[in-house]
This record gives C-alpha cells, sequence and structure tokens, in this order.
C-alpha cells in the first residue's frame, strides 16, 4: 500500500487514527487502561468502549468515508456465528483486533483487517434460561481492560476471558440463580473496576448494579435500585439513601414479593468529568403501580437517571423520568455525555431518549432537569412541569385508578428501546431511532404474584393487546405501527430532520466526521444518510435483518464501518406486524470499507407454506389448545405470528408428527436451544390440544396464503 497516498488523502483525525492504530500482531492484545480510555477521543482509529469513549455518542470522527465517496463502499469480509436470534452487540476494536458478543452470550476475536477468526469463547449458557428471558436471547457487548474481555451472560455470570487466546481468566455468579435474574448488557470498565447490571423486572427480581475488581472478579460495591422490602440494610452501598430517602417513596403492595424491579440492564455510563457512574433504571414490578404499590409513591429509584460515586457506589444524585411508572417505562436507554451552550453557558449534560417518549438534558453535576420535550407521538402525558421536573400524567392513564382500559403511545416496546442513538458534535444534532407502537393497560384486579422462572409479574391485562390472529389482522395492526430515523435538535429541543420507515424498523444509529449516520433495517439494508440534512446517499442489501449499532475503525491506513446482522429482539418476538420474506439462520459481523471486494453467500432459508396436519382433532381440543397457548406466545407469537424469528408453528412440519411434537414439548428434545421442557407441567392430552390449536391455526393461514395467491395470479 502507498502510505504516503494515504495520509494524502485522509483528515487530520484519519492521520492520527493512522499512528495510532497499529496491526493485531504489532501490540499486546486489549492493551487498554483508564488513560488510555480517557483519551480515547485522541484515538478515534479505535473503538474501546461501548459507545466508542467514555461519552458514549456512537460517534467516529473519522472521515475517510464520507459523502462524497460513500457510494463506492463495499463489503470488505464477514464472520459467521454459530448462533441465530438477535444479535444486538456493537463490536469493540483495539489495535487490529475486533471483539464482539453474541446471542447466548458467546465472544468473538477477528483480524480486524482480514476477518480472520483468532477465537471463539462458549461460557455455555444452559437453554432452560431461556424461559426467564423477555426479550430474546442477546448480549449488546463486551468490555475490554488490561489484556482482558469481560462478558455478562444469560445466566448472571460476569467472565473475564484473555483477549489473546479466548480462554477464561476468572467468572463469579453475580445474581441468585434461583430467581429469574439475566444479563443482557455490556459490562463498563474504569479505574480498576467492571460494572454490570441485570435484567427480569417482567418476572419478578430486584435490581441492582455491582462493580468488581477487574483482575480477580472480586467484588468492590452493590447498589440496589430499589429499597430492600423489609427497610432492613443490605450491607450496600445504596443503604443509607434508601434508608433516608427510598423505602418511604413506596406504598404496600406486591413489591415486596417481587423485589420491585428497576433493573439496570443498558445504560452505565461512567462520568469523569466528576468520577460518576450515571446509571439508567429499569420499571418497576409489577407493572401495575396499583399492584405494586397501592397507586402510592413515586418508587425510587425506578424509571431514573442515578449517579453514584464511581469509587464507593455512594449515591450522589438522581433525576426520576416516570415517577410511580404505570407503563413499563424504563430508563436504561442509551445515555450521552458531551458539553452544550444553553442559554450562553457551557455546560456539562447527560441526553436521553427513554421509553417514555420525552427527551431529557439533565446537568451532569447535580441531576437537574435543564429542558425536557416530546420526541415522539404521546399521550400518557401532556408535559413536564419544569417547575417540579414532574410529568404532567393524564387521568386516564392512570388505569389503576380511573379503571379504564387505556391505550398508550408510547407502549412498552418504548419510543425509543435499547437501539444506539448517537451525537454528532459536527451538527449538534442527535440521531434517535424512534418507534410508535401502541399498547393497552387495565389493571388485574385478581393479579397475585407467582414466583420462579418463566412466570411473568404484570398486574395487567387489556383486550387490546390480543395480537392478529390472521394475515388481513396482522396487516391492518401493522398500519398502528411507525418508525423513523429522528435528527433531534438537544439544545432547542426540536426535530431537524426524519426518515420514516413506514413501519417499525428500529435499529442502532453511527454518526461519523464523514457527514454521515449509518443505520440498519429489519429486512437486511444498511443505509447511510447525510447527518445535516437525512439525505439518502447509500444502501446495501444483505439477508438477514440488522437491529444493532454499527461502529467504524482505521486499520492500515483504511477505514472499515462493521455492524452485526441478526433479526431478533422484543419487536420481533412481541410485535408481529411484520413479516421478513426469509427465515435467518446464524448471526453475522458485516465490515465495509471503500472498494471492498467480499460477496456475502446467502444463508437464509426460505419461509414454508402453511403445514396443516392430517390429524383430525375436536373443537374442545381446539379450545383448550387455544388456552394452554397462553404459555407460548411470549416466543411463538401472538396468532402465531413469529416474524420467522423462531420457528412458525403453523409452517413448522414438527406438529404434524406427534412423537417429534411430544418430544419436544414434553421431553425436553430442544431445551439445549431455548425450548422449555413443559413434561412437568403439561400431558399428552395438553400436548395433543396445543396440536389441535396448531392445526386450527395453520389451515387459517392456509386460507389466507391461497386468497394472496389467487390476487397475485390476476
Amino acid at each position: 500500500m502507498n502510505t504516503r497516498r494515504v495520509l494524502r488523502r485522509v483528515t487530520a483525525a484519519s492521520a492520527l487514527a493512522l499512528l495510532c492504530t497499529q496491526p493485531a500482531w504489532a501490540q499486546n492484545f486489549a492493551n487498554v487502561n483508564f488513560d488510555r480510555l480517557m483519551k480515547a477521543e485522541k484515538e478515534p482509529g479505535n473503538w474501546m468502549t461501548h459507545g466508542g469513549t467514555y461519552r458514549e455518542a456512537h460517534y467516529s470522527p473519522l472521515d475517510q468515508i464520507n459523502v462524497s465517496n460513500v457510494g463506492k463502499l463495499q463489503l470488505a469480509w464477514y464472520g459467521d456465528f454459530d448462533t441465530n436470534r438477535g444479535q444486538q452487540a456493537t463490536p469493540l476494536v483495539i489495535d487490529g483486533v475486533m471483539y464482539t458478543s453474541s446471542s447466548w452470550s458467546k465472544v468473538y476475536a477477528y483480524d480486524a483487517a482480514t476477518g480472520k477468526e483468532l477465537w471463539r469463547f462458549d461460557p455455555k449458557v444452559p437453554g432452560t434460561i431461556a424461559k426467564s428471558v423477555c426479550c430474546d436471547v442477546v448480549n449488546r457487548g463486551v468490555a475490554a481492560w488490561n489484556g482482558k474481555i469481560y462478558v455478562g451472560t444469560l445466566d448472571g455470570r460476569l467472565i473475564a476471558v484473555d483477549a489473546k487466546t479466548g480462554k477464561p481468566v476468572w467468572s463469579t455468579v453475580t445474581v441468585d440463580q434461583s430467581k429469574p435474574y439475566t444479563i443482557t448488557g455490556a459490562p463498563r470498565v474504569f479505574k480498576g473496576k467492571v460494572v454490570i447490571g441485570n435484567s427480569g423486572a417482567e418476572y419478578g427480581v430486584r435490581g441492582y448494579v455491582t462493580a468488581y475488581d477487574a483482575e480477580t472478579g472480586k467484588q468492590a460495591w452493590r447498589f440496589y435500585i430499589t429499597p430492600n422490602p423489609n427497610n432492613e440494610p443490605d450491607g450496600a452501598a445504596s443503604d443509607r439513601i434508601h434508608r433516608e430517602k427510598g423505602y418511604a417513596t413506596w406504598g404496600d403492595g406486591a413489591w415486596k414479593q417481587t423485589g420491585g424491579g428497576g433493573t439496570a440492564w443498558d445504560a452505565l455510563v461512567y462520568d469523569p468529568d466528576y468520577n460518576q457512574l450515571i446509571i439508567g433504571t429499569g420499571n418497576a414490578n409489577p407493572w401495575s403501580w396499583k399492584s405494586r404499590s397501592s397507586n402510592e409513591g413515586d418508587n425510587l429509584f425506578v424509571g431514573s437517571m442515578l449517579a453514584i460515586d464511581a469509587d464507593t457506589g455512594d449515591y450522589r444524585w438522581h433525576y426520576q423520568e416516570t415517577p410511580g411508572d404505570d407503563w413499563d417505562y424504563t430508563s436504561v436507554q442509551p445515555i450521552v455525555l458531551t458539553e452544550l451552550s444553553i442559554n450562553g453557558s457551557k455546560r456539562k449534560v447527560a441526553l436521553h431518549a427513554p421509553k417514555n417518549g420525552f427527551f431529557y438534558v439533565v446537568d451532569r453535576s447535580n441531576g437537574k432537569l435543564i429542558s425536557a420535550e416530546k420526541f415522539a407521538t404521546v399521550n400518557w402525558a401532556a408535559g413536564v412541569d419544569m417547575e417540579t421536573g414532574r410529568p404532567v400524567v393524564y387521568e386516564q392513564a392512570r388505569y389503576g385508578i380511573s379503571g379504564g382500559d387505556f391505550l398508550a403511545i408510547p407502549g412498552p416496546f418504548g419510543a425509543h428501546n435499547w437501539h444506539p442513538m448517537a451525537f454528532s458534535p459536527k451538527t449538534n444534532l442527535v440521531y434517535i431511532p424512534v418507534q410508535n407502537i401502541p399498547f393497552g393497560y387495565a389493571d388485574d384486579g385478581s393479579f397475585k404474584y407467582t414466583p420462579g422462572h418463566g412466570a411473568w409479574n404484570l398486574g395487567i391485562t387489556s383486550k387490546q393487546n390480543a395480537g392478529p390472529q390472521d394475515e388481513p389482522e396482522r396487516k391492518i395492526m401493522a398500519m398502528r405501527t411507525e418508525g423513523h430515523l429522528l435528527a433531534w435538535d438537544p439544545v432547542r429541543q426540536t426535530e431537524a430532520w426524519r426518515i420514516n420507515h413506514g413501519g417499525v424498523a428500529s435499529s442502532g444509529v453511527l454518526a461519523t466526521g464523514g457527514n454521515l449516520v449509518f443505520q440498519g433495517t429489519p429486512d437486511g439494508k444498511l443505509v447511510a444518510y447525510r447527518s445535516d440534512n437525512g439525505q439518502k446517499v447509500w444502501s446495501w442489501q444483505g439477508y438477514d435483518g440488522i437491529i444493532a449499532g454499527a461502529m467504524s475503525y482505521l486499520v492500515n491506513g483504511e477505514q472499515y464501518i462493521a455492524v452485526l446482522s441478526g433479526f431478533g429482539g422484543s419487536n420481533a418476538l412481541h410485535v408481529p406486524y411484520f413479516m421478513n420474506a426469509k427465515v435467518g439462520t446464524n448471526g453475522r459481523v458485516l465490515v465495509f470499507k471503500l472498494n471492498g471486494k467480499a460477496t456475502l453467500p446467502d444463508n437464509m432459508k426460505p419461509v414454508l407454506d402453511a403445514q396443516v396436519p392430517s390429524d383430525t382433532f375436536t373443537e374442545e381440543q381446539v379450545a383448550k389448545g387455544a388456552a394452554l397457548f397462553g404459555n407460548c406466545v411470549l416466543c411463538h407469537g401472538f396468532g402465531m405470528n413469529t416474524n420467522n424469528m423462531v420457528p412458525d408453528l403453523r409452517r413448522s412440519p414438527i406438529p404434524s408428527n406427534r412423537k417429534a411434537f411430544e418430544d419436544i414439548v414434553l421431553r425436553g428434545a430442544r431445551e439445549d436451544k431455548g425450548m422449555p421442557n413443559w413434561g412437568a407441567t403439561l400431558s399428552q392430552e395438553d400436548s395433543e390440544a396445543l396440536r389441535a390449536y396448531i392445526a386450527s391455526r395453520a389451515k387459517v393461514l392456509q386460507r389466507d396464503l391461497a386468497a394472496e395467491k389467487t390476487v397475485s395470479k390476476r
């Protein structure tokens, strides 16, 4: 390669990255320390921590790929995973080596220039844990420190592996594994500590964040998001603040059995300006404020941005975005740290677009609200009172008080979910993947807490959430949803531009110094837009859907764009309003550069027609099976619409074979793949009733598909 020619065509940022980024073989693996992470912005060719730097802006200043030449962007290499389902991680690249996780908490290392796989690590997560996962068996990334790569596993472990060999260095169990805790988020590392949260609030757990010594795995401190239900000390950093403030904000109710939720399953942002960790906290459990807390109290610290001392875990400040959460409005969505000029003064701020539909600008020094405005369609609150910082909630939105069935926008899928948003210091705009998906809420007056793995404890019911039962209904309901990429001005709190996607199409976002914003789509596209005005300037069509956020790096003088493909997650499982044309297999990492020469093989499988069993079933069996299928919708979808992420039972040949079906349902033949063994719960008669119901749905699908084929022939 002619290095002199390369240096002439890159800007100062890219030239600096070229000097700092060497091939993997020239340096130690994952040679990351606190000083290097603090100066990460001076090494734009690397992506050493979640979001790129401690600011977590998902912004790369690299500009070798820009609006003038992005049309030449092509696939450079790809890597195949051995797991399907949703792929949500954003890779790290350190000194020419890429590290990423996949579903089922597996970790991969690649030569970032050639795509050669260096190693893979399988933590051997038991498939049985899938019954305690609300939103797919995903993992959102790894952390790096001093020659080690850290991953949180779905079954609640935190593991350090050798960055050179992929061999485990230490492992610690971070949760009570007898309870339905899981981990899907990426760890964060700072000052010799690695921190991790957990998830599981839909089932009934008490959320917390724990810091461990990055070298040994020894616990340093722990902070519980919700108070001890017995108002007793936990021996944790959170004891004092819950004694002084937290416990008094909870009434009597089911939270004392469930733990109250609040799980921190994504946003954990180290703020070096104030040596604090800012945590985005999760939803309360049960969802119903009435069932949980007798319609009393703000329920600290759920639905909040919470800052704690990075060294000790002691409480600093909080801003609660959704007091008395009634709608699963988590605040775990990505948080961006930056400085903005507001009313003529420079302010160190946190930018946040959580599920509830409001965009918040908060002072990082004290947690004071600077501004808040709706960035999406919102009907649960009129706005935010700037004197109190509290939302002005419509009376009918409090369904536990009104006794109504409230159709909310946003619903539990959020106006913005886990998908990374990006902030560009060049445009001073935030790029947010927005979605509008309505959801009904009514209090379940007969709610009783059910402990254990696999038992959802929401405290709500609504006839409005039945889901589509056939193809015409699915298409009608799809019209109720909408998704778009939104460019938002955080100072003016106004929209700059938007790209309407038509339906729900959430995918993470990357902004670059080349005046580009990259976003994937569920149908396998990666698209680039001008970051200043939203003009579409490039698109590439792959196979499996893309939901993860992309990243960028530089090796040997060439800039790359990398993103994971693999359709899945909560939208795929629970929003059956769009359908992939093919069935995805294993996920991939896709890497692009200018004039790339790689060709991507098609690894998709065609969607089968309806498979109707030849067996004869009674109406009583169908009715019984329909009732039993209520336990299956979490994975197999309302009306068996699965978006082809997990088997569409209407199109599967398995239900036509009684023995094969019973082997799976009653004897656990696919337990290792996440299909639970229901043998201790269901009888052979129950299994036959399920087959009867599946057969009835397959007949409906067969009818609908036949009608569509008839029309297409005209």
